[in-house]
């Protein structure tokens, strides 16, 4: 009984400022009600914050609130996120939804209202065109349980929505950690490997584009000192703010991160609007750039591609 009772008062917040500390935490955590213990998770060897951690409160009822309050509150350049904290078990795995063909007026409100009858939606997000801001038709649905996304997807995949001409297309979001989806993500990306400048070509090209000389690059084992292993990601648009524990953190839930590297002005030190993440794995990172270009973070619109001697457009 007592997880249970832990699940209902233990909230994860996330996109935390990088300055933010552990007694700043919960400090504005109190001021919804009686806090438990709050506790940021930093860096194991070097100290800094990871721009995450967990409050647990002591009634349930004001963790709904700090959920209520809180969440998407803009703090400095971040919008937090707040949610309930999972326990980890199987009935949580594998609820994430990839749903396509929507209609370009749907707002992400309308896309969760339409989900919300087959169970609790724990996050959501809909796809926008960065060019136009409109929506790309496509959106994430993280459902709290496998059962209740199995249950959207037997309901409203093929469902034709209100207004529209066509049906839309539910299915489970690839999980590139297992093999059965490989087949999955590889029909998936196929079509679009070459916009991303995907296998076939990019080995070729990945060594040609450095946008950087690398007397600066902490001895060029940023952007292309590693990309002999791996998939090297290139991220534009980036806030002067934006750190290194903030690329870890937004590419480290798509699979395995090798290396990150913000680009910093020489002099300031902030960073210049861009920079690479490499990952070890291609599944893994087309899923990350399926999912964070046109991505908003604080202000900008993300740019996110595979690094590729075209530059992008």
């Amino acid at each position: 009984m007592m997880e249970d009772e832990d699940a209902r008062t233990n909230l994860i917040v996330n996109y935390l400022p990088q300055s933010m500390s552990q007694d700043e935490l919960r400090s504005l955590f109190s001021s919804v009600g009686e806090v438990e213990s709050a506790k940021l998770i930093r860096d194991k060897v070097a100290g800094h914050s990871l721009g995450y951690g967990f409050v647990n409160f002591v009634n349930p009822s004001d963790a709904e609130r700090a959920i209520s309050t809180l969440n998407g509150l803009r703090l400095q350049s971040k919008t937090i996120k707040v949610s309930f904290a999972r326990p980890s078990s199987d009935a949580i795995k594998d609820a994430n939804l990839y749903i396509s063909g929507l209609p370009r007026t749907l707002s992400q409100q309308d896309v969760e209202d339409m989900f919300s009858h087959y169970g609790r939606i724990i996050n959501s997000r809909v796809l926008v065109d960065q060019a136009s801001g409109l929506s790309r038709g496509v959106a994430f649905i993280r459902f709290d349980k496998r059962a209740e996304a199995d249950d959207a997807v037997k309901h409203l995949n093929g469902h034709t929505p209100p207004g529209s001409a066509e049906p839309i297309t539910v299915k489970f979001a690839a999980n590139p950690n297992q093999a059965r989806n490989s087949q999955m993500m590889s029909q998936m990306y196929h079509g679009q490997s070459r916009r991303f400048g995907g296998p076939v070509h990019h080995q070729a090209q990945r060594f040609r584009f450095s946008p950087m000389s690398t007397d600066h690059m902490s001895g060029g084992g940023g952007a292309s000192g590693s990309s002999s292993s791996g998939w090297c990601i290139f991220i534009y648009n980036l806030g002067q703010e934006a750190d290194e524990a903030m690329l870890w953190q937004m590419f480290g839930p798509f699979g395995a991160v090798l290396n990150v590297k913000v680009i910093r002005d020489f002099n300031t030190n902030k960073c210049k609007g861009f920079g690479f993440v490499t990952m070890a794995n291609y599944e893994e990172a087309a899923m990350a750039i399926h999912s964070l270009n046109g991505y908003r973070l604080g202000d900008k619109v993300l740019q996110v591609s595979f690094k590729t001697s075209k530059g992008h457009k």
